[in-house]
C-alpha cells in the first residue's frame, strides 16, 4: 500500500529541485514526473495544478529556510546577537546553499516579478514577513536598551533585508560571494555602531 504523504512529499522534493535549478515556467509536469518517478496522476491527485504545486514547493523551500533562520535567532541571547545570526546565516549562502540553484525566494522573485500574480503575491508575502521579523528584533532590541534608538526600526530592517538579498543576488549573477560578504560585513559594522 502506498503513503499519500510520502508521495506528496516526493513529488514536493523532485519539483522544488526543478524549480529552484531550471525556474518555474521551464520545468514541466513530465520533468518532475521523471525525476520524482511517479505518475502525472499522482501529482493531480495531491495538487490541483502546476500553479498550486509551484507555491506548495516555494512554501516548503522558504519554510525549511525560515525555521533554520528563527532557530538561531531564537539561540541568541540578546538584539545585537540575533541580527548577527541573520546576518552570519546568509553570509553562508556561497559555501553552504540550503538548497541546490540558491535562494528560492530569490529565484521566485526573479522569475515571477511581472508574469505570475500568484506566485508573486506568495513571494511578496514572505519577503514582507521577514522583513517584519527583522523590525520585530530591532524594536525589542531597542525597548531593552541593547539596541541604541533607531528613528526607523521598519526602514533600517528593510535595509538590512533588502542588501542582504542583493549580495545573494550579485553572488548568483557573478558567481562570486565577495559582493554578499561585503554586504554582511558593512552590516555587522553599522550594527556595531547601533549596539549599547
Amino acid at each position: 500500500m502506498r503513503d499519500p504523504e510520502q508521495t506528496k512529499k516526493k513529488i514536493l522534493t523532485a519539483a522544488s529541485i526543478l524549480f529552484n535549478t531550471k525556474g518555474y515556467k521551464a520545468t514541466s509536469i513530465s520533468d518532475i514526473t521523471s525525476l520524482a518517478g511517479i505518475t502525472k496522476g499522482a501529482i493531480y491527485k495531491h495538487f490541483k495544478d502546476k500553479a498550486e504545486l509551484e507555491k506548495g514547493c516555494l512554501t516548503n523551500m522558504t519554510g525549511i529556510v525560515l525555521s533554520n533562520l528563527t532557530k538561531r535567532i531564537r539561540e541568541a541571547k540578546d538584539a545585537p546577537a540575533k541580527l548577527d545570526s541573520i546576518l552570519t546565516y546568509f553570509e553562508g549562502y556561497g559555501d553552504n546553499p540550503p538548497f541546490k540553484g540558491g535562494c528560492p525566494l530569490m529565484n521566485a522573485a526573479i522569475e515571477v516579478d511581472d508574469t505570475d500574480v500568484v506566485l508573486k503575491k506568495v513571494v511578496s508575502n514572505i519577503m514582507l514577513n521577514i522583513q517584519a521579523g527583522i523590525t520585530s528584533v530591532i524594536i525589542q532590541g531597542i525597548e531593552r536598551k541593547q539596541l541604541k534608538d533607531i528613528s526607523d526600526p521598519a526602514m533600517f530592517a528593510t535595509l538590512i533585508y533588502s542588501s542582504i538579498e542583493g549580495g545573494v543576488m550579485m553572488m548568483k549573477v557573478t558567481d562570486n560571494d565577495k559582493h554578499l560578504k561585503s554586504v554582511i560585513q558593512y552590516l555587522k559594522n553599522d550594527i556595531k555602531t547601533k549596539t549599547v
